[in-house]
């Protein structure tokens, strides 16, 4: 999940339990907050990671191009363990430190009420609630729910996201090719072109992180 403002967390589900990363680049928490000798995680938010989710810790998407992990929090917890597990950490003395509480809040609360709330604080625009259930009830997106959401974007245009995300989506409404000169249309199909391929299986504050 991204903010799309510079704040991030991901979730890995393994064979070894489930491993959850957050960044909050405004955090006193960030790798970015102190850059000398160069940035780095703060002291004992990843120390601690079990062997069975190391590689997740190492993962190049969760990383910037020279390999510093994006994270101010991490939690994990293995198939063997009777409850969520965190590092050792001397944290600052600051509200919500490590931006855990503002990146996992919805997880804890998986209202529409509440996801309208986030949004509104991130977009700083109004969002209409029952586009929010609609889509929070995984019912295919459309053009016209797209544009009440975010308007100027159209549902073709979100094709790569929509596919990233297998999100559930209406047919993608596509503009007609020119027919060739002199070429007729065939008796009852007018001028169409390409169908859509069919559905697919089922970014809180201004400044972006460094990337």
């Amino acid at each position: 999940m991204s903010t799309g403002s510079g704040d991030e967390y991901a979730i890995v589900f393994a064979p070894a339990g489930a491993y959850i990363r957050g960044f909050d680049h405004e955090s006193l928490m960030s790798p970015y907050a102190s850059v000398k000798p160069k940035p780095r995680p703060w002291p004992g938010v990843l120390d601690d990671v079990p062997e069975a989710f190391r590689t997740y810790v190492e993962e190049p998407a969760f990383a910037d191009a020279d390999g510093t992990p994006f994270v101010t929090a991490c939690l994990w917890r293995t198939t063997e363990d009777t409850s969520w597990r965190t590092g050792g950490i001397d944290f600052p003395d600051a509200p919500d430190p490590d931006g855990s509480g503002f990146l996992f809040e919805l997880l804890t609360d998986r209202s529409s009420e509440a996801y309208q709330e986030f949004a509104v604080s991130v977009r700083e625009v109004p969002v209409d609630l029952d586009a929010v259930r609609h889509v929070l009830s995984l019912r295919p997106l459309t053009d016209e729910l797209v544009a009440l959401l975010a308007p100027g974007l159209t549902l073709s245009g979100l094709g790569g996201d929509i596919a990233a995300i297998d999100c559930p989506a209406g047919p993608l409404k596509r503009r007609s090719p020119a027919p060739r000169q002199g070429a007729g249309l065939r008796k009852g199909r007018g001028a169409g072109g390409l169908r859509a391929p069919p559905p697919c299986a089922a970014r809180r504050r201004g400044r972006c992180a460094p990337r």
